[in-house]
């Protein structure tokens, strides 16, 4: 599900609950609809679902969200309004249209900072709307318990966590899932600097229409753009510039604006990093991610660390599946792409893990005793529980890039020794292998082998492994490079041959061919300039052997026996990502002409070792 997909599923998405009837919530909740006044004046639109048995007390489950929280109107129910599992269980379940969106009124800003001290009554973010909602509830509601849980998927994700710090005494349990949170460094806007041009610009153009106060639906688009071939699409756009050109953004976008003009992990940026004020945190956290998340992988692994690492003594969990963006939500999730899990694991997830949570901590009912980290194992399709994360026995092991095409646990020992390729933003390397308009959320496993034929695309591989061999935890790609420009990116990608006699063999799944797929594990780009510090810009000396070393987010994937590990390196993945002209310049005001062809060298020698550092867990 795409953070575009998100955007309607204010509207159009309903949580599917096994069995059950589309009268269910009018059959069983009195719903309210009302406005609560914020400490600084402003009204927020809110919904309240009340359990019609009033024979017993019950807990306060909210989502605040941009996304609608539609149907209006108090004779006006959903067929559903609460995820798989807690449905039957009820709860007295709020869902607000947060400041400045949808029929709240105020002004809404990307990802808003948190204050930590507030002077006034007008220093207000999401968590003293948090605050000021839920004092209000509790004054209203007459049959609640006292205790209240978050929880979101997305950008409601990141209102869950920002209701964490300064939070109010009544919350009790909280679940960021897929959370927005570090925009720059790896979540929706940019990784490690380097922007997502595809996602941002069809999310943009519906989610920044204009609007004049409170409206149920925007509907005056900021500009029309019906393309097919994504690809096609922003080649012929020639440069990051022309997306506030006249026939598009044409500086009518407010956060658009906001993204063109800061290009480095500047105040903007730095102010809207939630995590670095998720310590002293006392609520215990549920933390849900996707292995296959597009978008907000970054966010739930970094989000559940941040907690660890500030307030260690906090109930912090951590889940996370084998799902792309809001997968846990589906009724079934049994594969994605090629992959086939061999059940259902969205059951597990809904009873044993979320609702239990939820139960637990909100109604003192059942049991909560799971690891601190519940993960799904790729490659051999099983959960496991694991005390920390990552793993505590985990151990790095570099696999060095060689000549002839191969990587191994030993160094090269000679000198200057490298691989090159000749990188041509007019020619760049697709993301995706097909014609897509928009994100093919698949990639993210997709068979790379319409990349490893290009000769812009530098391939490494093993030699075929003689047992096992399991990665779990962040994984590190330490490259030794030299440019003709000044500027260049870099994109590291960590993948799973497939052998002949893999099962299925020469057989397809919609028309992938298993027999020696080129699987993707996992895969990450850096914008080179950030190589040292995503606030200071550095340009490279062309022809200078210089250090590009950087993270790639979290795995848990067993290489089987039989199979073989390998590496691909290249300089573009459009147009997930914008082209870098590669020169070193501010690439939201560069021009046609500063786009140019640069020669990559990857050096992989005693001097130069350049390598993969893989955790290793028995």
């Amino acid at each position: 599900m795409s953070r575009y997909v998100i955007l309607l599923s204010g509207i159009l998405f309903t949580w599917s609950v096994y069995g059950q009837n589309n009268n269910y919530v009018k059959e069983n909740y009195t719903k309210v609809d009302t406005t609560i006044r914020m400490r600084d004046g402003i009204r927020l639109y809110t919904v309240i679902y009340i359990p019609k048995d009033n024979s017993q007390s019950y807990p306060i489950l909210l989502q605040r969200t941009p996304y609608s929280v539609y149907p209006y109107g108090s004779n006006n129910y959903p067929p559903s309004i609460m995820p798989n599992g807690l449905m039957q269980e009820k709860y007295i379940y709020v869902k607000q249209d947060v400041r400045g969106r949808h029929m709240s009124e105020g002004i809404n800003e990307e990802v808003t900072p948190y204050i930590p001290k507030k002077s006034s009554d007008k220093d207000v973010d999401e968590s003293s709307d948090a605050f000021d909602t839920i004092e209000w509830l509790l004054k209203f509601l007459e049959n609640d318990n006292g205790r209240v849980g978050l929880w979101g998927i997305s950008y409601p994700g990141f209102y869950a966590t920002a209701a964490l710090p300064g939070a109010h005494p009544a919350i009790k349990a909280v679940s960021p899932q897929a959370p927005v949170t570090d925009e720059f460094i790896g979540d929706d806007v940019n990784h490690n600097g380097a922007f997502f041009l595809l996602d941002n610009f069809r999310f943009m153009s519906a989610y920044d229409r204009p609007r004049n106060g409170p409206v149920q639906f925007y509907k005056v688009p900021l500009f029309s753009a019906p393309y097919k071939d994504a690809y096609q699409f922003f080649l012929e756009m020639k440069t990051t510039k022309a997306t506030n050109s006249a026939k598009y953004f044409n500086k009518k976008s407010k956060y658009w604006n906001e993204y063109m003009e800061h290009d480095t992990y500047d105040e903007y940026w730095r102010a809207r990093n939630i995590r670095r004020h998720l310590s002293n945190i006392t609520i215990p956290t549920l933390v849900v991610g996707g292995w296959f998340d597009a978008e907000d992988l970054f966010g739930a692994l970094r989000t559940y660390e941040a907690i660890e690492k500030q307030s260690p003594k906090n109930k912090n969990f951590l889940v996370m599946g084998p799902w792309d963006h809001g997968g846990w939500g589906a009724e079934s999730w049994t594969g994605f792409g090629t992959h086939e899990f061999g059940n259902n694991v969205n059951r597990f997830y809904d009873d044993s893990l979320q609702a239990a949570f939820f139960n637990y901590y909100l109604k003192d009912k059942g049991q909560f005793n799971v690891s601190e980290a519940t993960m799904f194992e790729t490659g051999t399709n099983r959960w496991r529980n694991f005390d920390q994360w990552p793993p505590a026995d985990a151990k790095p092991l570099a696999y060095y890039l060689r000549e002839n095409n191969k990587i191994s646990i030993t160094k090269n020992q000679g000198t200057i020794r490298f691989s090159e390729y000749i990188s041509d933003p007019a020619k760049p390397v697709p993301y995706t292998n097909g014609i897509f308009a928009s994100r093919n959320d698949e990639y993210m496993v997709e068979d790379q082998r319409f990349a490893a034929t290009r000769t812009d695309v530098l391939v490494f591989q093993s030699d075929t492994l003689t047992g096992d061999l399991t990665i779990a935890g962040p994984i590190i790609a330490d490259l030794f490079v030299s440019i003709t420009g000044t500027d260049a990116d870099f994109v590291v990608k960590l993948i799973d041959v497939l052998p002949v006699n893999e099962p299925g063999g020469s057989n397809t799944k919609e028309g992938f061919v298993m027999a020696n797929m080129q699987r993707l594990v996992r895969a990450e780009v850096i914008r080179g300039k950030f190589r040292n510090n995503p606030s200071i810009p550095i340009p490279f000396v062309p022809g200078k052997i210089t250090e590009v070393k950087f993270t790639l987010n979290d795995v848990l994937h067993t290489f089987k026996k039989g199979h073989r590990i390998m590496v691909q390196i290249q300089s573009s993945w459009f147009p997930l990502v914008d082209r870098n002209p590669q020169k070193f310049i501010r690439i939201p005001e560069a021009n046609e002409s500063d786009y140019q062809k640069a020669t990559i060298r990857i050096y992989h020698d005693a001097t130069h070792p350049s390598s993969i550092v893989l955790p290793i867990i028995r």
